[in-house]
């Protein structure tokens, strides 16, 4: 059976990452520094030719980052695909991302498929499924790992079962820990554990592509590089403890309810 292995990336540094006030700026773009961390993760990144496929939070930050950091797939034709479940968790300006009608104008269709956008999909008021609420941020995310998983379901039936599917995706520091499924390393003062331009590997949990989750789980690879062999992560009970936390830090700056204890 096929492996679908996804790549998880968080953007290069933004305008908005040098301080708080600019925090204020709508939709940023990236330094100077941020496109040099890109184009460092270009030359470092061992599979360019490896990659299947390339999905992006529609914001500017990861749609360039992705464009920079994967040019050798993204010149051999893979289109990014904007994917409005993998935007930013916060409300702020900085957060929110631009119409599809400014996208399409800046990011040409043979290189960024902007079909899955909405005219809402901006619109993170109470009403909305991006509101920055645990419980929104968690079905998003899931309806994400769905989509990957379809993706990679769908390479295999291309390929006649004979090819993995290698699926890129870059996204924001915040939502990449609901992605996972995981709050190890969760800083407060930055909301993430991630570096910029920072990439792990996932596989699914459940090959069989049953599992309503599609939940992830970190390669042995990825995690050696990243961690060494020796270092352990959290338990499940660290696990839920941390997530308890993260929720509450959610009610605490952007209101709403808190979310329930995960499930055992």
């Amino acid at each position: 059976m096929p492996t679908t292995y996804v790549t998880l990336v968080r953007h290069a540094q933004g305008f908005h990452n040098l301080t708080t006030i600019n925090q204020q700026i709508p939709d940023p773009d990236l330094t100077p520094l941020g496109r040099q961390q890109c184009a460092d993760l270009c030359a470092a990144f061992p599979h360019h030719e490896k990659i299947t496929h390339l999905v992006s939070s529609p914001m500017r930050r990861t749609l360039y980052t992705c464009l920079l950091s994967f040019a050798p797939a993204a010149a051999a034709g893979k289109v990014i695909t904007a994917l409005p479940e993998i935007q930013e968790v916060s409300n702020l300006p900085c957060d929110i991302g631009s119409s599809p009608k400014r996208l399409a104008a800046e990011f040409e269709p043979e290189v960024v498929d902007l079909s899955r956008l909405t005219p809402d999909w901006t619109d993170k008021g109470p009403d909305s499924p991006w509101q920055p609420d645990m419980a929104k941020l968690e079905a998003r995310s899931q309806a994400a790992r769905r989509y990957l998983r379809d993706l990679g379901a769908k390479h295999a039936a291309e390929t006649g079962g004979k090819e993995d599917a290698h699926i890129v995706a870059v996204t924001h520091g915040g939502i990449l820990h609901f992605l996972a499924q995981d709050f190890d390393g969760m800083n407060f003062q930055y909301g993430t554990g991630w570096h910029n331009t920072e990439y792990r590997t996932y596989v699914f949990a459940d090959p069989s592509g049953l599992d309503p989750e599609a939940r992830l789980h970190e390669t042995k690879a990825s995690w050696r590089r990243r961690r060494s062999s020796s270092a352990a992560g959290l338990t499940e009970t660290e696990q839920r403890e941390l997530r308890a936390a993260v929720s509450s830090k959610i009610k605490e700056e952007f209101g709403g309810p808190t979310a329930k204890p995960a499930a055992e």
